[in-house]
């Protein structure tokens, strides 16, 4: 007997995924529990939004303060023409409850900040970072990495990409991989195929994260050349002087 929380209709929706070997009905009922928070709904966020809610993720925050913009366009697929100057959170959520009624969307029309990090992240199984920017994003790894909770980072550049796994307590954050903070972009150049490409690696890991199937990217960071349509690993060690996760991190 399939699992009670899941309908008819989700049976139905969910059918070919759950024929998976095994994934089942247990896995997908896993999924439809699980709180995912995504931060940024740009190149990356917004075909990550969309997988999340096809796999049928339960609840999903989105984290945006921006407005679609007609720059937007070329990689941010969740938005149209008659979405510009429109609340990205906004506008996205009424496209992902379009495609599965059974996914319950929250827009977060704001940026994360110091402020309300804390708040906003607390209580998610998974966070995915879709943002552009590292002071944001080094802020998610540390309050994810002080509140337990695994992070999947992506970050992309023109033909270029890359997604590691945080998961607290399993190994490196993202502050291990980085002696410095980079330098930002103001515009940052991309192509929104590549967005998707990486995007839907960060959405597999998810799946993984919560259904306990696979071996996450924890302590391997996974880059992609588009250029050459190579995928390459790295492996990352935690730093045992680490601000965030090493020693230099603990608190007293």
């Amino acid at each position: 007997m399939p699992p009670a929380s899941l309908s008819p209709e989700e049976l139905e929706r969910y059918d070919r995924q759950i024929r998976i070997p095994g994934f089942g009905a247990g896995c997908q009922e896993k999924l439809k529990k699980a709180r995912v928070v995504l931060v940024g709904l740009g190149g990356l966020g917004c075909p990550a939004a969309l997988y999340l809610a096809s796999a049928g993720f339960g609840h999903l925050r989105l984290i945006d303060g921006g407005r679609v913009e007609r720059s937007n366009l070329n990689r941010q697929v969740l938005y149209r023409e008659g979405d510009l100057g429109r609340y990205k959170a906004v506008s996205a959520a009424e496209k992902l409850r379009e495609l599965n009624p059974h996914v319950r969307v929250e827009p977060v029309v704001d940026y994360l900040k110091e402020d309300s990090a804390r708040r906003l992240l607390e209580g998610a199984d998974v966070v995915l970072d879709g943002l552009d920017n590292w002071r944001t994003r080094l802020l998610v790894n540390r309050i994810c990495v002080e509140l337990g909770i695994p992070f999947v980072h992506a970050g992309v550049k023109g033909f270029y990409g890359q997604v590691m796994t945080v998961v607290p307590g399993r190994g490196p954050c993202l502050r291990c991989l980085l002696r410095a903070v980079p330098p930002e972009e103001e515009v940052v150049p991309i192509l929104g195929a590549t967005a998707a490409v990486l995007a839907c690696v960060q959405v597999i890991e998810a799946v993984k994260l919560v259904t306990g199937l696979g071996e996450p990217l924890v302590g391997r960071l996974l880059l992609f050349d588009g250029l050459k349509m190579k995928f390459e690993e790295v492996l990352v060690r935690k730093s045992e002087d680490c601000p965030v996760c090493g020693r230099l991190g603990q608190r007293p």
